[in-house]
């Protein structure tokens, strides 16, 4: 499918404007203090402490802890996504949804094509393809085919600020690619919200993208709380894998991508990044699978590729780690880990279908007795969080 720009609505398609209520979920919380840092560590950081100290014993406390880490990421490692534009219209139809932001005085506009199911009527559940996305795509499920390249270019570090974000908001705006693709992502969210036509169902979307468009996946999910299931595809190293598991990799002499080396490959991440990966990444006070917290308690499955340099132990520890906050808050049946034996890159083997089936049938088509309870499906059976984390899970209540 082609994706196309277009500064132009089309006009056989009802164009509405969007309240500007905020719909990014923003908690009523007290702010991070400001040049918050943690000791250096090669562990874990612990994801049920707040900056203060106390602990996290609630799940209403986990939503401010939550946006805690939120702001770490912010400052640390993703730069700041921008709140919902002043004004953002658009319009969904059958084949497409159109974008306009504005904000300041500056306007963007942008499109993504779409496929609707056949013999289904709306709402109906769709899944965002960055690039279209790699796995196999389910019946009766809309397909959105997001161009993520045209929000935020990724051809080389020189390409940083180049982009329909950067158009918006500046060159120098210090998010990273994947901060800006997610930004898009919430916009196209925010037209579908306001369709009147109700053609898909917001509160039954999906989020797909493979390798470095995983990295982008797996931050859309994790920077919006209106994605129902969050499914990175081999996504690696500041995806799925956590940067201090890829830096013991490296120093037991594993090709394994860390954060040292992708800061200098290409603007996926804010220069903000750079100097906590300079000697390793100790200095962060976040780490990945902190990252798949900020999804929980809502779908996600991580589907991965026992690639050396997509680091399968980095990604397996890592994310049983973040599964473990899921755990807390009794939501263990909302995470999944599929790996494999190695592969083509972004193929997908058919013995990881009947996870993605069930968890796209449970988050996406509504069927409660779809069972995705306990996947984990990884070779890597010695990859344990204890080995990775000092701190305990509670139970929140």
């Amino acid at each position: 499918m082609k994706y196309s720009i277009s500064s132009v609505l089309l006009l056989a398609v009802p164009v509405f404007a969007i309240p500007a209520t905020p719909v990014e979920r923003q908690a009523d919380c007290k702010p991070l203090p400001a040049g918050f840092s943690l000791p250096a560590s090669t562990k874990l950081p612990d994801p049920f402490t707040f900056a203060d100290g106390s602990k996290v014993t609630t799940k209403e406390q986990w939503k401010c802890r939550r946006q805690e880490i939120l702001q770490l990421f912010f400052r640390q490692e993703s730069g700041d996504k921008p709140d919902k534009p002043e004004s953002v219209t658009g319009s969904v139809s059958s084949s497409s949804i159109s974008v306009t932001a504005s904000q300041g005085g500056k306007s963007v506009s942008f499109s993504a094509s779409v496929r609707m199911p056949n013999g289904v009527s709306g709402p109906v559940p769709a899944i965002i393809g960055y690039g279209g996305g790699s796995i196999p795509m389910p019946a009766g499920v809309a397909v959105i085919n997001f161009n993520n390249d045209q929000i935020a270019a990724q051809q080389g570090s020189g390409s940083r600020g180049s982009g329909k974000f950067y158009d918006l908001y500046g060159r120098n705006h210090n998010a990273g690619a994947t901060t800006a693709w997610a930004w898009g992502v919430s916009r196209i969210l925010d037209v579908i919200e306001a369709d009147t036509s109700k053609k898909i169902d917001i509160n039954r979307i999906g989020v797909t993208g493979c390798s470095r468009n995983g990295k982008g996946a797996i931050f859309a999910g994790a920077f919006d709380e209106r994605i129902a299931l969050t499914i990175p595809q081999e996504s690696g190293s500041g995806g799925a894998a956590c940067w201090r598991i890829s830096d013991i990799e490296e120093s037991r002499g594993k090709n394994i991508q860390t954060c040292h080396q992708i800061v200098g490959e290409n603007p996926w991440y804010s220069k903000l990044l750079d100097p906590n990966c300079a000697n390793g990444s100790s200095k962060l006070a976040i780490d990945h699978h902190m990252l798949a917290g900020l999804i929980a308690p809502r779908g996600l499955l991580v589907i991965e590729n026992n690639i050396d340099w997509l680091g399968p132990v980095s990604t397996t520890g890592c994310m049983r780690t973040g599964g473990l906050i899921f755990q807390a808050l009794g939501a263990s049946s909302s995470f999944g880990l599929s790996s494999t034996s190695p592969h083509g890159h972004c193929g997908m083997p058919s013995s990881q279908q009947p996870e993605l089936t069930a968890f796209i049938n449970r988050f996406l088509k509504g069927d409660a007795s779809a069972n995705t309870a306990g996947v984990d499906k990884s070779d890597q059976s010695n990859v344990r969080p204890s080995d990775y984390i000092t701190w305990t899970t509670p139970t929140l209540t």
